[in-house]
């Protein structure tokens, strides 16, 4: 059957999207709960660190051998699988009796959600053609928007409502009607493939994950250990290993054809400094909020209104006037936004540069994923999107550890300076990022060849 005619391809496209939104609220629903939880099970700075890494070091360290596994068994059938543990590990997370089972919970939620995210791109592959496909994956932006804007309200309301006493619980407890709804619509998922079916590099994926890891740890436990900086070390040496022993091999974890161009390696580069600042910084104002000025979990939600708000707008205007538009050129637009409202928030945390650093954020993810996956092949798919999702998940922990590390020691307005320098960093990776042949021509279904 033609992808164009499979008809359940759109309630289909809705529980993908889910999936990927429960993701996004699982991760911005925590900072807002983070001081209830740490009153609660005496967690430490560190520890309230680790709420956030602890979901998104396994989510990135995995998400390139989950890409894989779709590749070989089946993309829809991964995606089950994966979404089944997901909601049990939502379940053992509310009902946990201390910080160690709670960690525990989140890494094995992370492990799962690592499995599930990168099957999206290619089941979308799978059911849409044209410029259909454009369409779609620039609906993940507004959705990622969407629960930018639902997440930490919903943790602020949860929180503070003590729903039947259960304190902080509910946050994990709202994933659970969700994603028994993505599992309810699974069967209209078309099944997909990749057609050699590769065999999965199991050596590939020990040094990929183990090397990520040890990049990562020093960050996340602080400034105090003394082995940071040799565990960065070995890191980045078990990386470069990675990456000989990927050369030559038939069935690679990460496809050499991916690095052929320019676009999707600078694509690479920018989503791991993008991501940094935008959950890096959320979790910094979220703590500024509430542990420095003595707000409310409910109070902070809603002076953060604004920032979520303008995500959700400029990703609706970016996906519905200025993209189809423009194309890929948006991003510029949206980080020059963003770098101002920076600049106002080093300031004060209020309204209007919350509210123009959203609108930024948004007009620039909208493009963003598109334009990245634009002259990716079909084969390399699974490979492709685990990959990215892992560079953005990577840089989701990283920038939870180095803002929030920064922000202990030098206040909030120190963590917005080093978030303007990320910021300013990605602004001049779009030279690369954005081919002669841009978005724009991409949104019409115009074939791209790489760059």
């Amino acid at each position: 059957m033609d992808s164009q005619n499979y008809r359940w391809r759109w309630p289909a496209l809705a529980a993908l999207l889910l999936a990927e939104a429960m993701n996004l609220l699982d991760s911005t629903v925590i900072p807002v709960a983070a001081p209830a939880i740490r009153a609660d099970l005496a967690v430490s700075e560190t520890g309230l660190q680790w709420l956030t890494a602890g979901y998104t070091l396994p989510f990135a360290l995995l998400l390139i051998t989950g890409g894989r596994l779709g590749d070989i068994f089946g993309r829809r059938r991964v995606f089950v699988a994966g979404m089944l543990v997901f909601v049990l590990s939502c379940a053992l997370c509310a009902a946990a009796p201390n910080v160690a089972v709670l960690l525990a919970a989140r890494a094995v939620q992370g492990a799962s959600a690592a499995v599930i995210i990168p099957q999206t791109f290619g089941l979308i592959r799978a059911m849409f053609t044209g410029a259909e496909v454009a369409k779609a994956l620039g609906s993940i932006g507004p959705v990622m928007a969407l629960s930018a804007l639902c997440g930490p309200v919903a943790g602020g309301v949860l929180t503070e409502a003590d729903l039947l006493g259960l304190g902080w619980r509910p946050v994990f407890l709202v994933n659970l009607p969700l994603g028994l709804a993505v599992l309810a619509a699974a069967p209209l998922i078309r099944e997909d493939r990749s057609p050699a079916r590769p065999r999965l590099d199991v050596t590939g994926t020990l040094l990929a994950s183990l090397g990520l890891g040890l990049l990562v740890l020093p960050l996340v436990a602080g400034t105090d250990t003394g082995w940071r900086w040799l565990s960065a070390a070995l890191g980045l040496a078990t990386l470069a290993g990675f990456a000989r022993h990927q050369r030559g091999r038939t069935d690679p974890l990460v496809e050499p054809g991916l690095f052929r161009g320019k676009v999707f390696p600078a694509s690479l580069a920018g989503s791991l400094l993008f991501f940094a600042v935008f959950n890096g910084l959320l979790f910094v104002l979220v703590l500024h909020l509430q542990l420095r000025l003595g707000q409310t979990p409910s109070g902070a939600a809603l002076t953060l209104l604004p920032w979520s708000a303008g995500l959700a707008a400029g990703s609706w205007v970016a996906g519905a006037v200025l993209v189809p538009r423009f194309g890929a050129k948006v991003m510029r637009a949206g980080l020059g936004l963003v770098l101002a409202g920076l600049a106002g928030i080093a300031v004060s945390v209020t309204a209007v540069p919350l509210l123009v650093t959203g609108l930024g954020l948004g007009l620039f993810t909208v493009p963003f994923f598109g334009n990245a996956l634009a002259g990716v092949a079909p084969p390399e798919t699974g490979s492709a999107a685990g990959l990215l999702n892992a560079v953005q998940q990577l840089g989701a922990t990283a920038g939870v550890a180095l803002l929030g590390t920064v922000s202990f020691r030098f206040g909030a307005p120190g963590a917005v300076l080093v978030a303007i320098a990320l910021i300013a960093a990605v602004l001049a990776l779009t030279l690369a990022m954005i081919p002669a042949r841009d978005y724009q021509g991409r949104q019409q279904g115009t074939p791209l060849t790489r760059s």
